[in-house]
């Protein structure tokens, strides 16, 4: 990795408008400087060319991350420019730090509708390009009328991308929305906040960066397919949909337990605990206990002895229902020490505790500026930092940075342009009806959530997945519990977290241990295009897996590596979770009431975020290598992939200092904008007024014609000063009525709403249901149980499903036997020797295998 020759400046905390100028030309100055460094001359996705059309963060974000690596984005907008130019939170020079996020190293081209000749403009700029990502559906933003299914049918390699809230059939299809009314409704509010209520959620900047990495997944898997020779594809994306990744957990638990998961409090979190942000001396520190291991080291580090001990208390659901008796016994020996000080001690006894880190501490990481996870913006006048590319390519890296264009600004940059033939016809394409990754071979050492998350999305879009385990340690999901009682009764093949992400792949078990079991992965891996682990950093280096031999054993080879702080990290050994990453990533700073802790939003939030912008970085280097034949190593790092959903805070404090604002449930921008209790037990609908003729549309249907016939009402700011008195008038409404009758009442008349759904109750939602979301899939020892859709589809329903997950050694014989041409007495040897099976290991059996002579 090249490291900095320019120190960039320390920001002031507060700084006079003398000190901005000089700083912001110093950071000007920095940023070309690393630009000239670190950016690669030619991005490998440089042939491509994407066009933006419409408004929605999701289109934006997800063709930002093409422009990462090179490719040509012309963004159309409206003379007035895209709307998302206007989204809070703004710098001092009064640039929104949300679209910058979204758009650094784009073009502008600016089209007016009104133009006699824009619709012909805007065909011709389509007629020219690969990838169209449409993001109308959410808003217009005045862009001229166009015939998609007219061009594709003259461009059968166009690509095609439009996203929606909702999708275009179903119950909510035609609701207003924002991102706080999705997530509501998506489920990822419910169980966060006080027990109390009102549930808390962060302001509006999670579906946005979730819909465009699933959008860019669709779109950069049609890439490689057509590279292959397939013809260009038609994707709609629900931007709904696309959060439910982070509800799947806790549906399918609740499913598999009949059990209804209730909100535990602030940083408090169903199944595990401690699981949470705590003081200390000097600074926050976010733990996260999950193995029985964790758990005695942690009482050990706090001498709380009688605790290790108690057998009771072996898993966290158990602890969880003493959590405020063992909160009052742990916490006030935290404060003995700093937060760096309890980091060092969890890495030395093995306890994923990670600092929960200020604004202020994220600009002045060094790492993450060397990765590119935090990188140098200019915006106009003002330049600072922003979220960068979290898809770390070793051979084939992301632009570290860049400039927001203004509008109508072209930029250019290297281009490898090579236009497929817009005469080709769709018989110039071949096998129209393969999935985008058949004929692709992963093999998947990862376990838990992030890593086979991953995976699963590679197997659902059509690629050869193996799964590798072992009957010693099978992935960590089918359960932590090694006794004889859970073993004998073949709990871990019950366990519905592992049913739910490892469905569509083939699953073998080895011991990597033995010799013979790590031949074997080399003979797999001679023949794969990719694997991926989300191991512990070097785990596999040691096993003799490493990317420098497996690099001499197939050049082709993609290897990624999704560790908590990445190989390269001076933290490489720290251990995480999801709830790690989301604690280490500074988002957990700017959400919760003014005055109160570091608040965390959602339960392991950091895997699926994980895991998708792994899925991103290995269509990349797939792409790559199908070109060149050239393979690479990815070092993902999980914790920087949870930093784009603090990007505007960071964007903004690195250009004025000031520290980020915390709204609760308000927002910077929609006023009204809040949670607010229906009636009967714990229920409550999220409510958001985007523009001024929603506040019109809502006060009449309130009735509140004082509203209605107060101009100075109209401006948002103006309503700020009464918003107190206008959330009670809301909450007086509200009070009556049931949370889905005011949802309906209120989306009658056009003002966003989503009631706060439980995970649970998604199993049954009306709009799910219509769409044919949750598919029905059959599995030995769970029968018949459902299993959630990709929010990205070709048509009007959803890709199917094939297999349900694998039980532990299912496909050996035809995996070892089929593809690698084992013969029966070979694999009734390796049987013998513990180095395949079909059976998981109780304690008490791993404890005989390790006292048994090797052979």
């Amino acid at each position: 990795m090249s490291s900095f020759s320019i120190e960039k400046p320390q920001l002031p905390t507060h700084s006079t408008d003398s000190q901005q100028v000089r700083i912001a030309s110093q950071i000007i100055f920095w940023s070309s400087s690393v630009a000239e460094q670190m950016e690669p001359l030619m991005g490998v996705l440089s042939h491509l060319q994407v066009v933006e059309i419409g408004s929605s963060a999701a289109t934006s974000y997800c063709a930002r991350l093409f422009a990462d690596f090179g490719a040509d984005v012309q963004k159309v907008e409206p003379p007035s420019g895209d709307p998302l130019r206007r989204s809070s939170p703004l710098t001092h020079g009064g640039q929104s730090a949300w679209f910058a996020f979204l758009n650094f190293n784009k073009s502008s081209i600016i089209i007016d509708p009104a133009a006699p000749d824009a619709s012909r403009r805007l065909t011709t700029l389509i007629k020219d390009c690969d990838i169209v990502v449409d993001g109308r559906d959410v808003d217009s933003a005045d862009c001229p009328s166009i015939d998609i299914p007219a061009i594709r049918q003259l461009r059968p390699g166009l690509i095609y991308l439009e996203a929606s809230w909702f999708g275009r059939e179903g119950p909510y299809a035609g609701f207003a929305a924002t991102d706080s009314t999705v997530r509501a409704l998506a489920g990822l509010i419910k169980l966060v906040g006080p027990v109390e209520g009102p549930p808390s959620h962060a302001p509006d900047f999670q579906t946005g960066i979730l819909a465009g990495l699933w959008g860019f997944v669709a779109a950069a898997s049609s890439t490689l397919a057509r590279i292959r020779g397939q013809a260009g594809r038609s994707w709609s994306l629900s931007i709904f949909e696309s959060s439910l990744a982070l509800s799947e957990y806790l549906m399918f638990e609740a499913f598999a337990r009949r059990d209804v998961i209730r909100r535990s409090g602030i940083n408090r979190f169903w199944p595990g605990f401690p699981v949470g942000i705590y003081e200390t001396r000097k600074g926050r520190l976010g733990v996260t206990i999950v193995t029985p291991a964790q758990w005695r080291s942690f009482c050990e580090m706090l001498d709380l002895l009688e605790l290790r001990d108690d057998l009771a208390l072996v898993l966290g659901e158990d602890r969880l229902k003493h959590m405020g008796r063992f909160e009052q016994q742990f916490m006030p020996r935290l404060r003995a020490r700093t937060a760096p000080e309890w980091f060092a001690e969890g890495l030395r006894r093995k306890i994923p505790m990670v600092p929960v880190p200020e604004m202020s501490d994220l600009l002045q990481d060094t790492e993450k500026k060397a990765r590119g996870a935090i990188a140098p913006i200019v915006l106009g006048e003002e330049a600072g930092f922003a979220a960068g590319s979290m898809q770390q390519l070793t051979l084939t890296p992301p632009r570290r940075g860049g400039k927001v264009p203004a509008l109508d600004e072209q930029q250019r940059f290297a281009r490898t342009r090579k236009h497929q033939s817009s005469s080709a016809s769709s018989a110039d394409f071949i096998d129209a009806g393969r999935l985008p990754l058949d004929g692709i071979r992963v093999i998947d050492f990862s376990m838990g959530w992030a890593g086979p998350f991953c995976t699963r999305s590679l197997a659902d879009l059509g690629a050869d997945v193996i799964k590798i385990e072992a009957i010693q340690y099978p992935d960590w999901w089918r359960g932590v519990d090694r006794r004889s009682a859970y073993v004998d009764e073949y709990m871990y093949e019950k366990a519905m977290p592992f049913c739910i992400m490892n469905r569509n792949k083939r699953g073998i078990t080895l011991d990597l241990k033995r010799p013979e079991g790590l031949g074997l992965a080399k003979r797999l891996l001679a023949g794969a295009d990719m694997v991926v682990d989300n191991y512990s950093v070097d785990v596999l280096r040691k096993l003799g897996l490493g990317y420098d031999v497996l690099r001499e054993l197939n050049p082709r080879l993609v290897m990624m590596s999704m560790s908590a702080f990445g190989a390269g990290s001076v933290h490489r050994d720290c251990r995480g979770y999801g709830t790690t990453f989301e604690q280490g990533s500074g988002l957990p700073s700017v959400i919760g009431n003014a005055g109160g802790p570091p608040t965390m939003t959602h339960v392991a939030f950091g895997d699926p975020v994980g895991g998708l912008n792994g899925c991103a970085a290995a269509m990349v280097a797939l792409i790559h290598a199908r070109k060149t034949g050239q393979g690479q190593f990815i070092d993902l790092a999980l914790v920087d992939c949870m930093i784009p959903f603090a990007s505007p805070w960071i964007t903004v404090h690195s250009i004025g200092g000031s520290p980020a604002m915390r709204y609760g449930n308000r927002h910077p921008q929609f006023v009204p904008h809040g949670c607010f209790r229906c009636a009967g037990e714990d229920n409550w609908i999220v409510v958001a007024v985007t523009d001024t003729e929603m506040w019109q549309r809502l006060a009449v249907l309130l009735g509140r014609l004082d509203w209605l016939n107060d101009e100075s009402l109209k401006s948002a700011e103006a309503r700020r000063a009464i918003e107190d008195g206008i959330e009670s008038g809301i909450a007086t409404w509200t009070l009556t009525r049931d949370a889905d009758d005011a949802m309906t009442e209120l989306q009658a008349v056009k003002v966003a709403a989503g009631v706060v759904r439980l995970p649970v109750d998604l199993l049954t939602d009306r709009h799910l249901k219509s769409r044919a979301f949750l598919q029905d899939v059959e599995r030995a020892f769970i029968g018949l149980h459902p299993q959630p859709s990709m929010p990205i589809r070709e048509g009007a329903t959803p890709y199917a499903i094939h297999s349900a997950a694998p039980t532990l050694g299912q496909h050996n014989t035809d995996i070892m036997a089929g593809l690698l041409g084992l013969s029966d007495t070979e694999m009734a040897q390796l049987e013998r020797e513990g180095i395949i099976g079909t059976a998981m290991l109780s304690e008490r059996d791993l404890a005989k295998a390790k006292k048994a002579p090797s052979k």
